[in-house]
């Protein structure tokens, strides 16, 4: 019942709250407040536009020191698909072609989500319809780039974990350009801006990204982008394949630019030497402008050889390289009769300057000195063209130019001139040259110079030098000095010119020389010795003067031969350039003395005789000297049917010819008739040019010149006594094919064949440093590397030389030489080149120097075989390395026995 009774009561208190509520109703009053919009939006789906966020809390700002805020820039992002705002989560999602930009970094990749409240983004991959992972993250911070299959990174700490990495690092910098390092890990963990760690990473140079060619492994390696890679336990892998090649731990250089550093050896051996280590050394970059290249070799039986290398240049100053080389040649061991050692060096100074440097004083260098046999018996691969070089020459020199009229041009030279098969050594240790300019003392100082004395100029020229001939042995010794010669010449040239009824040019002129001599010589005949003639040395200054007088007139003449607008040859035009000269030479008998020889015959002489400028003339001379130039063209029709004019060709570029006569001669009055010219054919692929010498006189028997006409003697109406000829071709596949846009051709700045006295062509071989980056080692950009094709295209290459000698002065009807070179090379395929050069001796009966040269590109590796089948200097080379200059120290080679 009791609790009957609380139910009730419960109820009646209900129905009369009700009661009293309604009563009420009419009695309730408003409060005062005011109701404001709700701004706050959902943020589901918002448009997919760059926005610009800075999440904070909405509290006012206590003014107490405090925290940093979470983020210290605005944050930038969009999507494709959408972009969610989560609060609840607080973070922000983006999916498809996500972005998102934040101070120095930037993020791209399918899906991107951001914790701004730990200030932590995750990247990744999303699927495409056909289940395939598509748009790989790129994370890029400052200038470091990295690919990854995901990553996550946090920007307080900048610290990331980066899951199967990829990034590419542009090192070293040289003529060629920069090279590219590809750096692959599994996991990457991102300590700060320049440091990350690697687990399993692949170190790379190999243009396919995808499957390279070759890799170096590295299981746990420190990466420090632009600068290096340390890593630990590093194996070679090519095609997926491990090598031998390992090492407990490496060092990878990324620098940009140069820096100093170790250069490895290469390691091999030499079937004469033994095992070797060449190559090897370090390089140093002294500041800006100047390096210097420090490399050696070492081989087993004790031979050695240095190497000093340094290159410098300033833009629009100047530029120029210095090398010396030195080798200590050991052949077999001490104890054997056949052991033997030598010395050989080379020294090579190369400088030039900017003529926008200083237009008034220039300073040259070209010089190439050292042993005779230094690149015959040398050890480097690339001396064998230079084996066939046979004079090595030098020349330094200085000059000044006063500019104000009339300006004076001074230069101090040294010259050096060595016959590598002789051993003789030719020094002009200096030689001084000035001249002025040409002065017109009766010209007006305006307008043109009429008549002959207007036109009379004279100049003034000086040549003094020191003349010293040697030998190799004496060469740099005090030795060389003993039969050094100095003399001195000045000249003074006087001449004039006008023209005689309109067509011909008529020149008078003398010239005056005085000649300084510091020692002369004393000759006479000596009863009491044994010699016939003695010969005293007189030291002191001593000099003679010489002049002469000379003038010449001489014309152009033109005829055209037409055949008609309608033929192939429309025309042929000749052009005929004839000129006369007289010159007469007094006689300088004041300058000679006598003596009484062996026979009572009186011997005249001239002290001046064995000086450096030699003697005056005793007898005078009178003599006419004729020459005619000719000049052939021709007008042919254009194949070009747009072409309004003819095109015109040369037919023959020159033909020159030239004669003598001398009134004061006792006999043999006239010269020989010298012929020469030479023209350029076939686009200008084909040059030809040739020379003769004719005699009209005959000989006797002992083949010595009489004054009696050949024709006379039962001859021809000219003996000839000499000939010569040469012939160079060259030609390539794009002769024969459509005209390409010419490119230039990428040669190294110094050309080392070039610079040592060699031929500037390939037609003695090539001069391969296989250590050495080559320009054809670079791709270019868009290459397909994995299966480049030619359509019907083979390029190719053949260069011809073909050259005669002939000489007959005296009945002995010799060719002096008589030989063909050629050299040329096929592109058989993309990848494969060959390539080969040789030539027969006609005279000696047997083949020049030979080499032929097998290259195979293996994408980023090379493979090169040199091989000189026969001679003297038969021998074969092989190469495999790493084309990029970051790793090209992973090469092997290896060499025949030298003959």
């Amino acid at each position: 019942m009791q609790s009957n009774k609380h139910h009730v009561l419960f109820l009646l208190l209900l129905l009369f709250g009700a009661f009293i509520a309604t009563a009420q109703e009419d009695q309730i009053k408003p409060l005062p407040i005011v109701g404001y919009r709700d701004t706050i939006k959902a943020p589901l789906m918002p448009d997919p536009k760059l926005k610009d966020t800075i999440v904070s809390d909405t509290a006012k700002i206590d003014t107490l020191a405090g925290k940093p805020p979470l983020l210290l820039d605005k944050i930038k992002y969009k999507a494709k698909d959408y972009v969610k705002l989560s609060q609840k989560d607080q973070k922000i999602y983006l999916y498809n072609e996500a972005e998102l930009y934040y101070q120095d970094t930037e993020l791209k990749a399918g899906i991107i989500i951001m914790d701004y409240v730990k200030n932590e983004v995750y990247a990744g991959r999303i699927k495409d319809s056909l289940g395939n992972y598509t748009q790989l993250p790129f994370f890029k911070q400052g200038e470091n780039e990295v690919i990854p299959d995901s990553i996550r990174f946090n920007f307080d700490s900048q610290k990331a974990i980066i899951w199967n990495s990829r990034t590419e690092q542009q090192a070293g910098l040289g003529q060629l350009g920069s090279d590219a390092m590809k750096v692959y890990a599994e996991i990457t963990k991102k300590e700060n801006d320049s440091v990350y760690f690697l687990s399993e990473g692949k170190l790379t140079t190999s243009k396919d990204t995808v499957n390279p060619d070759y890799y170096i492994r590295v299981k746990k390696a420190k990466f420090v982008p632009a600068k290096k890679v340390i890593a630990g336990f590093s194996n070679l892998y090519i095609a997926d394949v491990p090598t031998p090649v390992a090492l407990p731990f490496a060092y990878f250089p990324l620098t940009v630019g140069r820096t100093a550093g170790l250069m490895m050896p290469t390691f091999g051996s030499d079937p004469d030497r033994g095992y070797f280590l060449q190559n090897g050394g370090y390089y140093i970059p002294l500041n800006d402008y100047v390096d210097m290249t420090l490399t050696g070799d070492l081989y087993g039986n004790g031979s050695y050889g240095l190497r000093a290398q340094s290159v410098y240049t300033k833009r629009y100053k100047y530029r120029g390289n210095i090398n010396f080389r030195y080798e200590n040649l050991v052949t077999s061991q001490k104890g054997f009769s056949d052991y033997s050692r030598s010395t050989i060096y080379n020294i090579q100074v190369s400088h030039s300057q900017d003529t926008k440097s200083n237009p008034n004083s220039r300073f040259q260098a070209s010089v190439n000195l050292g042993s005779s046999s230094y690149y015959r018996n040398s050890l480097l691969q690339q001396n064998l063209p230079n084996t066939q070089v046979n004079n090595l020459s030098s020349s330094i020199s200085y000059s000044k130019t006063f500019p104000a009229y009339p300006s004076v041009n001074l230069s101090l030279t040294a010259t050096h001139n060595q016959n590598t098969n002789t051993q003789v050594v030719n020094v002009t240790l200096p030689t001084l040259q000035g001249s002025m300019e040409r002065i017109y003392p009766f010209a007006p100082k305006e307008g043109i110079k009429k008549g002959i004395l207007q036109n009379v100029n004279l100049q003034y020229n000086l040549n003094a030098r020191n003349s010293i001939t040697t030998t190799e042995e004496d060469f740099l010794t005090s030795r060389m000095f003993e039969n050094s010669l100095f003399g001195a010449k000045h000249t003074i040239p006087l001449s004039t010119n006008f023209k005689v009824a309109k067509h011909f040019s008529v020149s008078v002129g003398g010239s005056y020389e005085d000649v300084w001599a510091i020692e002369t010589y004393e000759r006479g005949y000596d009863e009491d010795s044994n010699s016939e003639v003695v010969t005293d040395t007189i030291s002191g200054f001593d000099r003679y003067n010489k002049y002469n007088f000379s003038t010449s007139i001489g014309t152009t003449l033109y005829g055209t031969v037409n055949f008609g607008e309608d033929k192939k040859i429309q025309a042929i035009r000749h052009v005929m350039r004839p000129s006369l000269s007289y010159g007469y030479t007094p006689s300088f008998d004041q300058f000679y003395d006598s003596y009484i020889g062996q026979d009572n015959e009186l011997e005249y002489y001239s002290r001046f005789e064995g000086t450096l400028n030699g003697a005056p003339g005793l007898n005078k001379s009178s003599s006419l000297s004729f020459s005619l130039g000719n000049q052939f063209e021709a007008k042919v029709r254009d194949k070009d049917s747009t072409a309004t004019k003819p095109k015109k060709i040369s037919l023959l570029s020159n033909l020159n010819l030239s004669t003598g006569y001398n009134f004061e001669a006792d006999s043999l009055k006239l010269s020989a008739v010298n012929i020469s010219g030479g023209t350029n054919i076939l686009n200008n692929k084909m040059s030809i040019n040739f020379g003769a010498s004719l005699d009209p006189y005959a000989i006797d028997n002992n083949g010595t010149r009489i004054n009696t006409f050949n024709v006379d003697n039962g001859g021809s109406l000219f003996r000839l006594t000499s000939a010569r000829g040469n012939v160079s071709y060259s030609l390539s596949s794009e002769t024969f094919g459509k005209k390409k846009e010419e490119k230039p051709d990428e040669k190294d700045e110094y050309d080392y064949v070039a610079s040592s006295g060699g031929r500037d062509d390939d037609l003695f071989g090539k001069a391969d440093d296989f250590n050495a980056n080559r320009p054809g080692d670079r791709e270019e950009e868009g290459e397909d590397v994995e299966n480049p094709i030619y359509g019907t295209e083979l390029p190719w290459d053949l260069r011809l030389s073909y050259a005669v000698n002939y000489t007959n002065s005296n009945r002995q009807n010799t060719i002096g030489s008589h030989a063909l070179m050629f050299s040329g090379n096929i592109q058989l395929s993309p990848r494969w080149k060959v390539g080969g050069s040789s030539g027969y001796d006609f005279k000696n009966k047997g083949f020049t120097l030979t080499q032929l040269r097998f290259e195979r590109d293996l994408k980023s590796f090379r493979m090169n075989f040199n091989w000189t089948p026969f001679g003297t200097y038969k021998r074969w080379y092989f190469f495999i390395g790493i084309k990029s200059s970051i790793l090209q120290d992973l090469k092997w080679e290896n060499r025949s026995k030298r003959n």
